[in-house]
């Protein structure tokens, strides 16, 4: 006799090890809230269909923030309103995964509203479940997008009003009128029978990208007790007395059918075509890499700032480059003002021979200050042990950390002295080619044919590096 056993589905946890405090058994949702059951009705959806195994789920900011304690799944942080933009690049990387961007109200039809239209245009093989209460449920109950004319919020206290903050954002019919998107419904969460609608809905949005239709939006109008101030039961009536007046239910577009399974193959870069897309295959350098001089563990977090105009930004991207020929994993990130010329800027670069986690450099192993503010600002986030390249021809005090590298070079001077002061981020390039383990020198060399194609820009250029060179070897021995 068999004997069927109701539990908890596999595609979440056995238990919320991820979840902090001691109750690893239960979610940390407010009672009533709408995001249990629309969890439930994902996770049992993907162990039907068998692709648990391939889920990946991007959550962003709100409540639905915490899913990855939860879910059996991969699972992607987004800032706020970025899941689409992080979906999309996730999918396009691994097309054989099924990819959920799980978005609330504040978080979709405010700052991501761009986000979510653009991917929706294009048309993108995920599937958006957005979970719309008509409030901002986390942050403290604030009016959201979707927050009803004369709805009372922390941030609308007498009301939203027509005059003031405009019409509630209806983002099922919005996304239906663009050409891509196969699949648009609005369902609730109010009781059992408009609770297997959604069901149905939510295993329609996953199926298609299983069987690579397109781009699928599930909006579904969820409960938010504590946002709203009622019970459990009383929110349940509010949904289907109120908020779906004005978001009528429905299916608002469905082409699923009429349309041809996608070949993802078109929508990402294979590894084979990576070198020609960023230039390598073309100006493939006779060298092996096993012969470089570069040691064999390197972890470089560099910081590099000054005025813009000094080539700061330019010269990370030339030591990202250089890591990528010399077989590194590398980023490059930059932060700069308005201005054209004059304005602060900076840029982070790592270099690693393993994996990079986050672009970010918080506390550098190198900093590169090309001006005074630039030194005071970045000097004391230096970690202990590192180093300050700083140009003394612009900096008229030293660093007053004595647990660090302290290497002042004239790198304008220099410059100027061969003829164009903006080349001194090339002197600081020889500088740390000559001193450190993660350059070789004959690396940059050859590279730097491929950055100044111009021969008068080459020949003073090899000569600002030389220079460079030779006074980081100075410092090294």
């Amino acid at each position: 006799m068999s004997v069927k056993i109701l539990g908890k589905s596999k595609g979440f946890y056995d238990t919320f090890e991820r979840r902090p405090g001691i109750n690893k058994e239960q979610t940390h949702y407010c009672p009533g809230c709408g995001h249990g059951i629309l969890h439930k009705l994902i996770a049992e959806a993907v162990v039907d269909f068998g692709v648990a195994e391939n889920l990946i789920f991007i959550s962003p900011v709100g409540c639905s923030v915490f899913s990855f304690y939860y879910f059996n799944a991969g699972n992607f942080q987004a800032a706020h309103g970025r899941a689409p933009a992080v979906a999309t690049g996730v999918k396009r990387a691994k097309p054989e995964s099924i990819v959920i961007s799980y978005q609330g109200d504040g978080d979709l039809a405010a700052i991501g509203g761009n986000e979510i239209l653009h991917a929706a245009n294009r048309g993108e093989a995920i599937t958006v479940f957005f979970v719309n209460n008509a409030i901002y449920g986390m942050t403290g109950g604030q009016m959201a997008p979707t927050t009803l004319i004369g709805q009372k919020t922390t941030t609308t206290p007498y009301g939203r009003t027509l005059q003031n903050e405009g019409y509630p954002i209806r983002m099922a019919e919005i996304i239906s009128s663009l050409e891509s998107p196969v699949y648009v419904e609005r369902v609730m969460l109010a009781d059992t029978r408009s609770i297997n609608a959604a069901r149905k809905a939510v295993r329609k949005g996953i199926k298609n990208q299983i069987e690579n239709k397109g781009f699928s939006f599930v909006e579904v109008l969820s409960t938010c007790p504590t946002g709203w101030k009622m019970t459990p039961p009383q929110s349940q009536e509010w949904i289907k007395s109120t908020l779906s007046e004005t978001f009528p239910l429905g299916v608002y577009k469905d082409i699923s059918d009429q349309v041809e399974p996608l070949d993802l193959s078109q929508n990402f870069a294979p590894s084979e075509r990576i070198p020609k897309l960023i230039g390598l295959e073309q100006d493939k350098l006779d060298y092996d890499i096993a012969t470089m001089k570069i040691a064999k563990e390197i972890d470089q977090e560099i910081r590099i700032s000054g005025f813009g105009g000094q080539g700061v930004l330019t010269l990370g991207v030339w030591l990202s480059e250089i890591g990528m020929r010399e077989d590194l994993n590398v980023s490059w990130i930059p932060s700069y003002g308005p201005e054209m010329r004059g304005g602060t800027a900076n840029c982070h670069v790592k270099l690693s021979r393993t994996s990079i986690g986050s672009p970010l450099v918080t506390h550098p192993s190198i900093l590169i200050a090309m001006n005074r503010p630039s030194l005071e600002k970045f000097e004391e986030d230096v970690i202990e042990g590192g180093a300050i390249i700083w140009d003394n021809s612009l900096i008229d005090i030293e660093p007053t950390r004595k647990d660090i590298k302290n290497i002042p070079v004239p790198a304008t001077e220099i410059a100027n002295e061969l003829g164009n002061t903006r080349i001194s981020n090339v002197v600081i390039l020889g500088v740390l080619a000559g001193f450190s383990d993660f350059l070789d020198p004959l690396v940059v060399q050859r590279v730097l044919p491929l950055i100044f194609k111009k021969k008068h820009l080459l020949e003073i250029n090899l000569k600002a590096f030389q220079k460079g060179l030779e006074l980081g070897r100075e410092l090294l021995a």
